[in-house]
């Protein structure tokens, strides 16, 4: 007879496991008391959120009672730097306090991410710096939003005296309506010196909110386009050339403290998509939550158990979804412990671990999706209702693993480009490409219509 081993010390100090909270959580020392408090009180607001999403999602934005809830909870300040009163959390505690806002809906999640654009400003001049700062601290929202920084088709801007002037149309505005101020991606002819693309900060005052996000899904994420019709003028200390916006981000960590601000270059974008990811774990769980609260009530229409929760096949759904999420949250949270721990030792990442990464959490996003997909067909026709939260959940994660930045395919074939030995394409990060423009393409610009 085999003796059964002895049982290990500490077994018996280990604390039963609360329900509601992910094992991963737990065990990450990479959460903060500041972390786990502004999660924690988001956690108690999620009724207040997925109570009103249905009528942000009418407003095209988020309800001033919930902006107003998540940004007393401290939403909007995670991403600031602790000289401007922020917290500077680092990526464990971002995607902690996220997908708590996105269990209640995906749209006040997508607030949450917005809000670590603040980095992107703090890459720029002091001085516009300094002015978003006085101008915001009382700000109920975040202070600055982007929109088509990055993108194939931006603004154009032309050199005067002191600074540009600035034209265009810009999508993608995500949180514009609760903004002071816009960053937006701008063209010129890089014929007089530079890469040919920049980035602008706008006052409020001097662009146009459009009225044209009418969309699937995200709806109350305010992602509506700006435009600049007649031109503006935007001072030098106000524009960023985007050949030069790496370095500068890299050098945010000298100048703010904070754990998110120690982060060094690809960290910091690495940290924007998970951000970002952090969303569709969010609303999985929150998907799991109210099918199982559903399942519980509703009766099947097809088979005579008493209720779908007593269904063989509902109970397999739920174990696959559950099993789907927590693989996506094994992923999705492994790469911000690693990432706060590489921070903590003053370390980065490699071109090639950077894209292997945000392939992986782009690829846990999508698991996130087919497990919310699954719930809803596991529940049936009920979920169709506007009313019901499921299928918010199965639009909003749609919307958000089409974003380009996250999409998988564009991001295997860079990973698989790498492996097969051919050279992999300019990236800033391993989700954005390098633009320039050429000499000529500001010359083909259609002129802005109204």
């Amino acid at each position: 007879m085999t003796a059964s081993p002895p049982p290990r010390s500490h077994d018996a100090q280990l604390p039963p496991m609360p329900p509601a909270v992910p094992a991963s959580a737990v065990a990450s020392p990479w959460i903060t008391d500041e972390g786990r408090r502004i999660r924690d009180r988001v956690r108690e607001l999620i009724p207040l959120i997925r109570s009103q999403a249905r009528e942000g999602e009418k407003i095209a934005a988020l309800t001033p009672e919930v902006l107003e809830a998540i940004n007393d909870a401290g939403v909007f300040r995670m991403s600031m730097p602790v000289e401007w009163g922020g917290y500077g959390l680092g990526a464990r505690d971002l995607v902690e306090v996220i997908s708590a806002l996105s269990e209640g809906d995906g749209s006040a999640g997508w607030a949450g991410f917005v809000g670590v654009g603040l980095k992107n400003l703090l890459a720029m001049d002091a001085q516009v710096v300094d002015e978003v700062r006085a101008e915001t601290e009382d700000w109920v929202g975040p202070a600055i939003v982007g929109a088509s920084v990055f993108a194939t088709k931006v603004g154009a801007a032309r050199p005067v005296d002191g600074g540009w002037m600035v034209q265009g149309k810009w999508a993608f505005g995500s949180c514009c309506k609760h903004a002071s101020w816009a960053l937006v991606g701008i063209e010129y002819d890089p014929a007089g010196g530079g890469g040919g693309r920049g980035m602008v900060a706008l006052r409020r005052e001097q662009y146009e909110i459009l009225d044209d996000w009418e969309v699937m899904g995200l709806s109350g994420s305010s992602s509506n386009s700006l435009r600049v019709q007649d031109e503006v003028f935007v001072p030098a200390h106000r524009f960023i050339d985007l050949a030069d916006f790496p370095l500068r981000l890299g050098q945010v960590r000298d100048r703010y403290t904070g754990a998110g601000f120690a982060q060094h270059g690809l960290a910091l974008l690495l940290c924007a998509s998970l951000a970002n990811i952090a969303i569709a774990l969010g609303m999985a769980r929150g998907a799991l939550d109210c099918f199982t609260e559903q399942a519980a009530k509703r009766k099947p229409f097809t088979l005579p158990y008493p209720t779908i929760g007593d269904m063989a096949s509902a109970q397999v759904a739920a174990g696959k979804a559950l099993a789907m999420i927590n693989l996506a949250a094994a992923t999705i949270e492994g790469a911000a412990d690693q990432l706060d721990a590489r921070t903590a030792a003053g370390l980065d990442f490699t071109p090639p671990e950077e894209s292997e990464i945000s392939l992986s959490i782009a690829y846990a996003a999508n698991m996130c999706e087919d497990a919310i997909n699954l719930l809803q067909k596991t529940i049936g026709s009920s979920t169709v209702s506007l009313s019901n939260p499921i299928q918010r959940f199965v639009r909003d994660v749609r919307v958000l693993t089409s974003h380009g930045a996250i999409r998988v395919d564009p991001l295997a074939e860079q990973n698989g480009r790498r492996l097969l030995g051919l050279p992999p394409f300019a990236m800033i990060g391993g989700a954005v490409p390098e633009r320039r423009a050429s000499k000529d393409s500001f010359r083909d610009k259609e002129p802005i219509r109204a």
